[in-house]
């Protein structure tokens, strides 16, 4: 029993934890600079003290029909005319939903575009047309990374719109489990990781899971630094020393803060955390 408690308390954590990064991440990013990337040691799995440290984010109206009078009409009316039913606001809704669906799935967008899709779909209420879409597209195309990777966020953007509890937990596993898939077909597509570890870094301390977040930052941090900078990668810094703080490792988490800060002088969050006005 105690175990099952648990385990519910970190899948809600995890879905409630993701949720408050979603909203984090909407704020303006940086410029970044051309520095070098060193390179990264690898944590030690098998120990959570360990201390890995870094060297080195319309209704359509029917129609008006002009209705001829009595006296116009040469032959009497249809006794049943066809009507074309108006559309319902689902039926109305779709072509709405697809377009937001290809802006999360399609490699071509940004960051902030995806980010910008999922917001729209949680004001106007269409989250879970979406999360459909995606399901179907999930399995229309297994192959896809970027498919699991965004229905991953979808699920975690309607966890935090809910109150359910049980409903709360059942989404935010799914959502671990898509990421899975996506980080399967792609260990290098970014937002599946990141968003993975952000949420599992909100698991209690107790399932000593802690190296295991490290480590996905890590490789993060490890896989960005060798690719053309983007604003959202500064998180990685702001989040992996998070954790090294957690576990009193105040050294590294600011090693790290310095380094992210180094890279992305403009992200206001890392400056914060050293102090820097």
């Amino acid at each position: 029993m105690k175990r099952i408690i648990l385990v519910t308390v970190a899948v809600m954590a995890l879905g409630v934890g993701a949720a408050v990064w979603v909203q984090k991440a909407r704020q303006p990013a940086l410029a970044s600079t051309n520095s070098e990337p060193n390179e990264i040691e690898t944590i030690d799995r098998d120990n959570v003290e360990a201390r890995p440290t870094v060297v080195s984010a319309h209704r359509r109206r029917p129609q008006a029909v002009e209705v001829a009078s009595a006296t116009e009409l040469k032959e009497p009316a249809p006794a049943n005319p066809t009507v074309t039913p108006p559309a319902t606001a689902q039926q109305s809704s779709q072509p709405l939903v697809r377009q937001a669906v290809d802006t999360l799935v399609s490699p071509q967008s940004t960051f902030a575009q995806r980010q910008a899709a999922l917001e729209e779909l949680r004001k106007s209420g269409k989250l879970d047309l979406a999360i459909g879409e995606l399901e179907k597209r999930v399995a229309d195309d297994p192959r896809s990374a970027e498919c699991p990777a965004a229905l991953g966020r979808a699920y975690l953007q309607k966890c935090g719109t809910i109150q359910d509890v049980r409903e709360q937990g059942i989404l935010a596993m799914k959502a671990d489990q898509a990421f899975d898939a996506a980080l399967n077909l792609d260990a290098n597509n970014w937002e599946a990781r990141f968003t993975k570890a952000v949420a599992m870094s909100y698991w209690p301390t107790q399932m000593n899971r802690g190296t295991e977040v490290m480590q996905h930052f890590v490789t993060l941090i490890e896989q960005q630094e060798v690719q053309s900078p983007q604003p959202q990668y500064a998180q990685t810094y702001v989040w992996l020393g998070k954790e090294y703080e957690k576990y009193d490792h105040t050294a590294e988490a600011r090693e790290i803060w310095q380094r992210g800060a180094t890279l992305y002088p403009n992200e206001q969050e890392l400056r914060s955390k050293l102090g820097t006005p």
